[in-house]
């Protein structure tokens, strides 16, 4: 029998939090329909560029699901050029898509410093980017 989780402070919509709803949508509980919003894919991809997103899905134990692993590598189809264009941070996005596939990454998420490396990693590049284009007074 396993342990009840502690609470949670995210706050509920109907019972629910916004990470099960977005979930949800395009992880149907209903495999049938598993695939069935194209739409809804690149909103769930984009969140994959976000370190502390990825550590919560290893949280709740997706990224230990095998259907859950299989359908993250369904939606590599988005590194193709055709697909590319509807993601707003491709280069993230795609980073994570693409850590995800290896079983040893979806370990080390749960690791805050993990998460930390990552997050860091990103404001990084993002200084790096905007001092090459001299925005922000960035040099």
């Amino acid at each position: 029998m396993t342990e009840p989780s502690p609470p949670s402070t995210e706050p509920q919509y109907v019972g629910y939090t916004r990470f099960e709803l977005e979930l949800e949508v395009v992880f149907p509980s209903t495999r049938s329909q598993q695939h069935a919003d194209i739409g809804a894919h690149p909103q769930f991809v984009q969140c994959l560029a976000n370190p502390w997103y990825l550590n919560h899905l290893a949280t709740q134990k997706l990224l230990q699901d095998p259907s859950f692993v299989a359908y993250l590598n369904y939606l590599q189809y988005f590194s193709k050029p055709e697909y590319t264009k509807y993601l707003t941070y491709p280069g993230p996005t795609l980073k994570a898509l693409q850590l995800l596939q290896q079983e040893r990454f979806r370990k080390d998420i749960l690791s805050p410093e993990t998460v930390g490396r990552m997050v860091e990693g990103g404001v990084i590049a993002t200084l790096g980017d905007a001092a090459a284009k001299g925005v922000g007074g960035v040099s």
